[in-house]
């Protein structure tokens, strides 16, 4: 077979310095998760959690129509929906993954149902201008499965995730940013560069204090504020005691950029 006959994958990988972009590449259908888009994510994740080299994943969608459109009903309609949840990672293989570096979302379009979930679960939101995002399961005789009922709640007013609970009615990429969603709205063609933008802005920063204030910020959100100092004080002993504590006052103090090890 020549290699014109193989199909292209459905998750693009590029990797620039220490950021890796992940693209869901199936823009003929609206970049719909299927079982092949979560096996090939669940792939990618598998070897990139154990990048010693890797700061900042950037995840984004194939050309501008959207971003993800969520579960491809077709392939849930065959019975095709274990592949698409995953054994690894639950939807797309992603929404239940530990990943331990930042992950931004890049979101070139509509995030809807599963897309908007695979935004849910990213730490940073760029959006373009014409991204709108909701969880319209209800209108299909199905629940937010992957994410979105259990995490709205703790990011939006009660109110407001009962809103898009129930109604399945979209939101702007304004309305949500003014929401706390999404970290900012830019034009569609500026939607990766501000992304990768942001991902710079992080690798500048010690990759351990990174990983530790990333981890800390998302568990004191979830458990009461004695258990938060617990967990505070026990990476505060890691960081602290770390080759890059001693590194980055040294650095400030000559006026150079640090030299961060990651240690």
């Amino acid at each position: 077979m020549s290699a014109m006959s193989e199909s292209p994958p459905v998750v693009l990988r590029e990797r620039r310095g220490q950021v890796e972009i992940l693209t869901l590449n199936r823009p003929e259908a609206r970049n719909a998760v299927n079982g092949e888009v979560t096996s090939q994510m669940s792939a990618a994740l598998d070897e990139l959690v154990d990048d010693d080299d890797l700061r900042v994943i950037v995840l984004t969608g194939a050309g501008d129509r959207a971003f993800c459109a969520g579960m491809d009903l077709k392939a849930f309609a065959s019975g095709s929906a274990g592949s698409i949840g995953g054994s690894t990672g639950g939807f797309a293989g992603f929404v239940r993954r530990d990943i331990p570096v930042p992950v931004i979302a890049a979101v070139n379009g509509p995030a809807l149902a599963g897309g908007f979930e695979l935004v849910l679960a990213c730490d940073l939101v760029v959006a373009a201008e014409h991204a709108v995002f909701g969880i319209p399961e209800v209108k299909r005789g199905l629940i937010a499965a992957g994410g979105g009922l259990v995490r709205l709640p703790k990011r939006l007013p009660m109110a407001m995730a009962m809103e898009l609970a129930l109604t399945g009615d979209p939101i702007s990429a304004t309305r949500a940013q003014e929401l706390g969603l999404v970290n900012a709205v830019v034009p569609a063609d500026r939607v990766l560069e501000e992304a990768l933008a942001f991902a710079g802005r992080i690798t500048e920063n010690a990759p351990l204090s990174v990983r530790h204030s990333r981890l800390l910020t998302k568990q004191a959100a979830e458990v009461t504020e004695a258990e938060a100092w617990d967990l505070s004080d026990a990476a505060t002993r890691e960081v602290f005691t770390s080759a890059d504590a001693r590194e980055g006052p040294i650095a400030f103090a000559e006026k150079r950029a640090p030299n961060w090890q990651g240690r």
